[in-house]
């Protein structure tokens, strides 16, 4: 499923989707606080329950209403780089970081 929503994020169709497991780290939920740092990509919800989907795809449909606002989610999705060589420089950065700190006995 994880690699579902990397190719929605890609293509610019804004995902809703229960947050677990790989889901949980790539969809940065829709909220005032993650739109306002612009890492807001897709809607997502916790709780197993029809419920919880259901007030997540309003949520979803109130935004698809405010173009700009959609426009933004989607651009937003369509910027991040989940490729490997991606996760890679940031692996050799953590762990230049954590030679760094290893050399100065932290």
């Amino acid at each position: 499923m994880r690699f579902e929503s990397l190719y929605s994020l890609k293509y610019g169709t804004v995902p809703v989707v229960r947050a677990t497991g790989g889901l949980a780290d790539t969809i940065t939920n829709t909220s005032s606080a993650t739109l306002a740092d612009s890492t807001a990509n897709g809607f997502s919800f916790s709780e197993y329950s029809p419920l919880a989907l259901s007030d997540t795809l309003a949520e979803a449909c109130k935004a698809f209403q405010d173009k700009s606002l959609w426009r933004k989610l989607q651009e937003t999705g369509m910027r991040q780089d989940w490729s490997w060589a991606h996760s890679a420089r940031e692996y050799v950065r953590l762990y230049e970081r954590m030679t760094v700190n290893c050399q100065a006995g932290v």
